[in-house]
């Protein structure tokens, strides 16, 4: 399966890596739906300018009912689904903090996003897959998950948990030709984090200072990775995680 004229869901994708991704995808041929809380559209139409087959569907991905519609209104415009990039996730504007401040509320909407967001849109995406003979997952998970990074135990926990849910998911879907990886990306100078001094301050010169290749990550970083796992190079491989850190992290 390669891009060209295939159709992709990114979530998430109206600004970051999500949007770098998208534009990528884009690029090499794919006819790709940005969905997003906010700015969809208007994400989309900046990529269309460019003659690239992009549209925007606004949808809360911790919604099941809004799920249910992104995901009929992406198969009936462009006819089928091959590929789901699950990017949407809280992690710009969370505040760190110590483990024993953290509340169950905090905990609820971080995993509302991050881990059941993805949980609904694989079901959903799920029927399409198998009317078409396959499909391919990517899920965007994080490095932190591997490092147990201080301060965001909500956060780290949510995508330790993505990358469970991802071999899980490649074991019971491969019998449908459903592969389904994970790309854990480092921390990231994304348009979200830029608008959050105190994380930026906080976590970029350790980051930079912790990697092999030792200068900022920014979205076009991870594009590779995503594009990997959604094309036709990676169709022998499911169930796995790349970290693309720079060489923070050797898994």
């Amino acid at each position: 399966m390669g891009l060209e004229g295939s159709v992709a869901i990114v979530t998430g994708a109206a600004i970051g890596i999500g949007y770098a991704a998208a534009e990528r995808l884009a690029e090499r041929g794919a006819r790709v739906v940005i969905a997003d809380r906010n700015g969809a559209e208007e994400a989309a139409a900046r990529l269309a300018a460019r003659d690239l087959q992009v549209t925007g569907v606004t949808v809360d991905v911790s919604s099941p009912e809004e799920v249910a519609a992104a995901v009929g209104v992406t198969e009936s415009i462009r006819g089928r689904i091959d590929v789901l990039v699950n990017n949407a996730g809280i992690y710009s504007t969370l505040e760190p903090k110590p483990f024993e401040q953290l509340t169950p509320q905090e905990w609820r909407q971080v995993f509302d996003v991050n881990v059941i967001g993805v949980f609904l849109m694989c079901q959903a995406v799920l029927p399409a897959f198998k009317r078409a003979g396959g499909g391919r997952i990517v899920n965007i998970s994080s490095g932190v998950a591997f490092k147990g990074n201080p301060w965001m135990a909500h956060y780290v926990a949510s995508k330790g948990a993505v990358i469970s849910l991802t071999r899980a998911l490649a074991t019971e879907l491969g019998r449908h030709q459903i592969l389904v990886n994970s790309v854990a990306p480092g921390f990231t100078l994304s348009d979200g984090v830029h608008r959050n001094p105190t994380l930026v301050e906080g976590v970029r010169e350790s980051s930079t200072r912790n990697r092999v290749l030792a200068r900022d990550m920014a979205p076009a970083d991870l594009v590779g990775a995503i594009e990997f796992f959604a094309g036709a190079q990676s169709a022998f491989i499911t169930g796995q995680t790349l970290v693309v850190d720079g060489g923070a992290y050797f898994h």
